[in-house]
């Protein structure tokens, strides 16, 4: 999952940050419970022991940040948001947070729901903020090399362009979803799975059938996880139901 590497850098930046930050050693204690908690629930827990003790905290940003990545991880949306935009109004620039209220504005919004627009206007705004956001930060520790820090860029950027796919999918804008999974597939330092079922499953809708069968073989022979190889077959089998076969 490309999360993994991000995790591994807030880790080492968190690690020199809370050095130069932190005011106390019990707050950098609160800190490093956050950025080591392992389950979703010790991370809010954690979180909001941080934020309760703490109030002028420099990690308020990334403490909101991943606070509501975990309630994105239990698959609550609405929290996911609530947090994520907490820590957005804390840091303008957490392009962790932007991606975070995109990505789940953008799987809760449906095609015929009242709000559709506003939710979707904002969803994008978000995904290219986080974009340039991403084009100007500076590396967060120097012991990442520059390699380590451009991959992770690339793999962020990629999952905000699968996000604008998303939202043109929600608009059956098949064209531009196309070019939107597409550059989240070929800009990724690492494999975007997910980007490239989407790809197949809108090129389906679109009636591109040769080309949703290619791209399920391409995955289904790659190491994708198993539950993507599976939605990956089913497609293969839309493809060939589409085509009549």
């Amino acid at each position: 999952m490309k999360m993994k590497s991000l995790i591994a850098a807030l880790l080492m930046a968190g690690t020199l940050a809370m050095g130069q930050k932190v005011k106390s050693k019990a707050e950098a204690e609160a800190v490093n419970a956050v950025l080591t908690a392992a389950t979703p629930d010790q991370k809010i827990a954690a979180a909001e022991n941080l934020l309760s003790k703490y109030k002028d905290t420099a990690f308020k940003s990334l403490a909101l940040q991943m606070e509501g990545e975990a309630y994105g991880q239990k698959g609550d949306g609405p929290n996911a948001i609530v947090y994520g935009d907490r820590a957005i109004e804390a840091d303008p620039k957490n392009f962790q947070a932007l991606l975070l209220v995109s990505s789940q504005l953008a799987r809760m919004t449906k095609e015929f729901d009242l709000d559709k627009d506003e939710k979707l206007k904002r969803a994008t705004k978000l995904a290219n903020d986080a974009i340039a956001a991403l084009g100007a930060a500076e590396k967060p520790n120097p012991q990442l090399t520059d390699d380590q820090w451009t991959g992770i860029k690339k793999d962020l950027t990629s999952e905000a362009h699968e996000t604008l796919g998303m939202i043109a999918s929600i608009d059956k804008k098949w064209d531009p979803a196309i070019a939107e999974f597409k550059t989240a597939i070929d800009g990724s330092g690492s494999p975007a799975y997910t980007a490239m079922v989407r790809l197949i499953s809108v090129y389906n809708n679109d009636k591109k059938y040769d080309d949703a069968n290619a791209l399920a073989d391409k995955l289904i022979a790659s190491p994708a996880p198993d539950n993507l190889k599976k939605i990956a077959q089913e497609e293969k089998t839309r493809a060939a139901k589409g085509k009549g076969q």
